[in-house]
């Protein structure tokens, strides 16, 4: 199924990220996390790539097992930074002999061993120029795309970060789903902002459980998340203790999601670090809510 089909519904959906193993060795552990989170009937499972498409290959065998397996839609990513288009071309078809139907499209993160080589002659620069390519591939996905609510890490300020997304809609991109946030004011009012600027595309929310204190600063490293001060004063008070920061930070996430359900917001993707625990405890938490 399409996942703008399943957009179209009135009805509260969740939705899961998984990621798959960095090595053969861990393969089994990560089969057995997607498993456990796809047996919980989730409205799709996006299932992520490795920087520079190392993981692509675990990536389709995961996306594919997801959908014949369970019958669970799912949705792949797709990187293109620091790739040719040779070799995109060569992993779109592979994503089109795997019957892949949902394609989340993205620059991705630059390679640590990259960072500081002249990109001006790279095949690819923006999600823009990969999100080209899939629609003119020949095969008829449907194709997501990523936002930030609090700008984009690499814009200069928000009015070029909506420029540019913008662009990525225009190109073909049908969806969009946000990086983490912890504030949900911050979503409203980018909301608000993209659909003055013509952007009409559904917009999905993403949310992380932050479950240990050690995820905090790697949230804000990733994605320059604003942490209020309601989320400090938990990870303060409970971040020495794993049980109860566990406690508190799928508390903290499952408000995030009630607000948002309350405010019309009906579809939320949560980025579940492959932690079945985590995921069944959301889903006890809005269990009466989503039938």
């Amino acid at each position: 199924m399409r996942i703008t089909e399943i957009l179209k519904s009135d009805k509260p959906t969740i939705s899961f990220e998984v990621f798959p193993p960095k090595t053969s060795d861990s393969f089994s552990a990560v089969e057995k996390a997607v498993d456990e989170i796809a047996a919980m009937n989730p409205s799709y499972m996006s299932v992520t790539y490795g920087a520079g498409g190392g993981t692509s290959q675990y990536t389709l065998d995961i996306a594919r097992e997801i959908s014949e397996k369970y019958g669970v839609p799912s949705l792949a990513h797709l990187t293109c930074v620091s790739s040719s288009r040779e070799s995109v071309k060569s992993r779109i078809e592979d994503f089109k002999a795997a019957g892949i139907e949902n394609v989340l499209a993205l620059r991705g993160d630059i390679p640590a061993d990259r960072i500081n080589e002249d990109r001006s002659g790279w095949d690819y620069h923006h999600a823009t120029e990969l999100i080209a390519d899939l629609k003119e591939s020949g095969a008829d996905f449907c194709i997501g795309g990523a936002c930030y609510p609090e700008v984009h890490p690499e814009s200069s300020n928000r009015s070029e970060d909506i420029i540019h997304l913008k662009e990525k809609t225009d190109a073909g991109c049908e969806f969009l789903t946000t990086q983490m946030f912890f504030d949900n004011s911050l979503f409203y009012a980018f909301l608000s902002r993209i659909r003055e600027a013509g952007i009409n595309v559904p917009v999905i929310p993403g949310i992380m459980p932050i479950t240990n204190a050690n995820q905090v600063a790697r949230a804000v490293k990733l994605s320059g998340s604003f942490m209020p001060q309601r989320f400090s004063s938990i990870v303060d008070r409970f971040g020495s203790s794993p049980e109860a920061m566990m406690q508190a930070g799928i508390a903290y996430a499952t408000d995030q999601i009630i607000d948002l359900f309350a405010n019309n917001i009906n579809h939320i993707h949560i980025y579940s670090m492959n932690k079945p625990a985590v995921a069944a405890a959301i889903m006890r938490n809005i269990s009466e809510i989503i039938k």
